[in-house]
C-alpha cells in the first residue's frame, strides 16, 4: 500500500513544481529577498499567497471522522491535484509575464534544496507508513504545498552559506583581474533614473575612439558587475562602464569601493525607491557616494538643473563638471534645442568658449538631451573632438523601452516601460503631446514612492488629463491615484480604461485607433505587482 500511497503522490509534487516556478519566480523578482523584499511582497499579496485554491486539501479533515476506503481516498487526492494543476497551466498560459523566471545556477542549487526539503517527509512516512494514518499524511503534504512560499524562503536560507561563499569566490576572481589591467578606467553612472540611458549613450560616444565596455542591459548590482567583470571584460578594454543601482544608502559606496570608478557620472536625484531610502536626503547622499569615491584626479559629470546637485555640499575635490539647459552658469550648455517627433537639434556651448556646435540625435525627448549632454561632457574630458563627439551622437542608437518608438501593427508606440519616476514620466507626456494624431497613455503608475506615493500619481494623472485623449489604466487598486488625478481635471470617464493586465491593451488599443494614433507605455511593473 506504502508504494500506491508514493505513486499517489506524483500528482501532488506535479502541482508542486508549477507553484514552486512561480515562488522561485517572485522570489528573484524581489531580489532573493534582500532587504525582505520577499517577505514584504508576501505580506502585501497574502490573498494569493495565503487564501487560495490550496486550501482545499482540509476538506480532507472530514475524512478523519469518517473511515473512507483507502483506494477511494487515493482516487479523491489524485483528482483534487489533477484538477489545480490543469487549473495552473491554463492560468500560465493566459498570464503576461514581463520577465520570465531565469533558470540560473543559483535557481538550480534553490531547486535542489527545495526538492530535498520535500523529500524528507515523504520518505520519513514511507518507512514508517501505516494505512489507518493515510489522511494524516495528505494533510501533511498538503500543508506542505499550501505553504509553498515560506518554504522557498526556507530552502533560499538554508542556501544563504552557499551563495555567499561563491559571491565571495567569483568577487575576488572579478578583482584580481581588475587589478591585472592597470590602464582600464572605470566610470560609474548612477541616479534615481536615466542610468541605463546615459550608459548606453556614453558608450556610443566614447566608442568612437575607445574601446569601451558598458555593463549589460541593467546589470547594475554587485553580481551584475561580477559577472560583467569575469564574463564580458578583456584585455583589449580602454573604459568600463558600470551602471550603479541601489535601494539604500551605502550601495553605491559599496560597488565604488569594488570597482574603483575614475569618472562618475549622476543623473538625476528624483523620488525613486523613496520607500527603500526612507527620505530625500537618504537619496541625495546615497547617489553622491559615486563622486565622493572618485580619486582626486578623477572628473565627476553633475547636473547644473538639478537643485538637490548643484546645493549639495560636495565632499571631494575632484573636477566637477556642470552639465545642463535652464542654468546658464554651467560647463556644458544645450541651446536651440528642437524636439520632434523624429528626433531632436541642439546646440551645445562649452565654457569658455563662444562657439556653438550643432548636434543631432534619433533620441526623443528633453530628458535624452540631459544623458547625450553627460556623454559630450565626459566625452570631451576625455580626449574626443568636437568632430568625433558629433559623429558619436549622431549614432545613438534608441535604447530599449527608454523612449522607443516603434510599431504595433498601424499604430506607433512609444515604448517608456523602465520609466517610473515623476520627472522621466513627465518628459515622456510631453513627447507624446509631439505626435501628429490621436494620443493614448497605458500605464500601472508609479511604485516605491513611499509616503509620496499617493500625491506623485494623483499630479501624474493631472498631466495625463492634459496631454492625452484616451487613458488606459492598468490595475484598478494600483492606479486610483492616478484616476483621482485624472477626472479632478474634468476628463471624460468614458475615455478612461481600467484593465488588470496589460495584455489586455493591445487589443483596446485597437479598438480606440484613428488613422494616426501614438500609445505611450508608460512604466510596466513588474510581476510582482499583477493585479490579477
Amino acid at each position: 500500500m506504502n508504494v500506491k500511497f508514493i505513486i499517489s503522490l506524483l500528482v501532488l509534487l506535479i502541482y508542486t513544481y508549477f507553484k514552486t516556478k512561480k515562488s522561485f519566480h517572485m522570489l528573484q523578482q524581489n531580489w532573493y529577498n534582500e532587504g525582505f523584499r520577499y517577505i514584504k511582497w508576501m505580506l502585501k499579496n497574502l490573498k494569493l499567497v495565503f487564501i487560495n485554491l490550496d486550501l482545499c486539501f482540509l476538506a480532507l479533515l472530514v475524512f478523519l471522522i469518517f473511515k473512507v476506503d483507502s483506494m477511494l481516498l487515493m482516487a479523491i487526492e489524485v483528482i483534487m491535484y489533477t484538477i489545480l494543476s490543469l487549473r495552473y497551466i491554463n492560468k500560465e498560459k493566459r498570464e503576461q509575464v514581463k520577465l520570465e523566471l531565469k533558470v540560473t545556477a543559483r535557481v538550480k542549487r534553490l531547486f535542489v534544496t527545495e526538492t530535498i526539503l520535500y523529500l524528507i517527509p515523504i520518505i520519513l512516512i514511507y518507512i514508517s507508513f501505516k494505512e489507518n494514518n493515510l489522511v494524516t499524511y495528505y494533510l501533511i503534504m498538503g500543508l506542505l504545498v499550501y505553504l509553498n512560499y515560506i518554504v522557498t524562503l526556507i530552502a533560499s536560507y538554508i542556501n544563504t552559506p552557499i551563495e555567499k561563499l561563491l559571491s565571495l569566490r567569483f568577487k575576488i576572481k572579478a578583482k584580481r583581474k581588475l587589478k591585472s589591467m592597470p590602464n582600464l578606467k572605470v566610470i560609474g553612472v548612477t541616479g534615481s533614473y536615466g542610468k541605463t540611458s546615459s550608459k548606453n549613450i556614453l558608450n556610443d560616444i566614447l566608442s568612437i575612439k575607445y574601446n569601451v565596455l558598458p555593463t549589460p542591459k541593467n546589470f547594475n548590482t554587485p553580481v551584475g558587475l561580477t559577472i560583467t567583470i569575469n564574463n564580458y571584460l578583456d584585455k583589449f578594454n580602454d573604459y568600463m562602464i558600470a551602471e550603479m543601482g541601489a535601494f539604500k544608502r551605502g550601495e553605491v559606496k559599496y560597488l565604488c569601493d569594488y570597482v574603483k570608478p575614475t569618472y562618475g557620472i549622476l543623473t538625476r536625484i528624483g523620488t525613486a525607491h523613496l520607500e527603500s531610502f526612507g527620505s530625500q536626503e537618504n537619496i541625495q547622499k546615497g547617489k553622491f557616494e559615486l563622486i565622493e569615491s572618485l580619486p582626486h584626479d578623477g572628473i565627476g559629470v553633475l547636473n547644473g538643473d538639478d537643485e538637490l546637485q548643484v546645493n549639495y555640499d560636495l565632499k571631494n575635490d575632484c573636477k566637477i563638471v556642470f552639465i545642463g539647459i535652464d542654468n546658464k552658469n554651467v560647463d556644458v550648455k544645450a541651446e536651440n534645442i528642437k524636439l520632434s517627433n523624429t528626433g531632436s537639434t541642439f546646440d551645445v556651448v562649452f565654457k569658455g568658449d563662444k562657439t556653438k556646435y550643432k548636434f543631432e540625435t534619433k533620441l526623443l525627448g528633453k530628458a535624452n538631451i540631459y544623458n547625450i549632454l553627460a556623454g559630450i561632457a565626459l566625452g570631451h574630458e576625455l580626449g574626443l573632438t568636437i568632430k568625433q563627439l558629433q559623429a558619436g551622437v549622431k549614432r545613438v542608437n534608441t535604447i530599449e523601452h527608454r523612449l522607443e518608438l516603434k510599431k504595433y501593427y498601424d499604430i506607433n508606440i512609444i515604448d517608456d516601460a523602465y520609466n517610473s519616476n515623476p520627472v522621466g514620466a513627465k518628459m515622456a507626456l510631453d513627447v507624446l503631446k509631439l505626435m501628429p494624431g490621436k494620443r493614448i497613455v497605458v500605464t500601472p503608475g508609479m511604485i516605491e514612492m513611499g509616503s509620496m506615493q499617493k500625491e506623485l500619481n494623483h499630479k501624474f494623472g493631472e498631466q495625463i488629463a492634459d496631454a492625452v485623449d484616451e487613458v488606459i489604466l492598468v490595475g484598478k487598486n494600483q492606479t486610483k491615484d492616478i484616476y483621482e488625478g485624472i477626472i479632478s481635471k474634468k476628463f471624460k470617464k468614458d475615455k478612461i480604461h481600467i484593465i488588470n493586465d496589460v495584455k489586455e491593451a493591445f487589443p483596446m488599443m485597437q479598438q480606440l485607433k484613428e488613422k494616426d494614433t501614438y500609445v505611450l507605455l508608460e512604466n510596466d511593473l513588474p510581476d510582482i505587482f499583477n493585479e490579477k
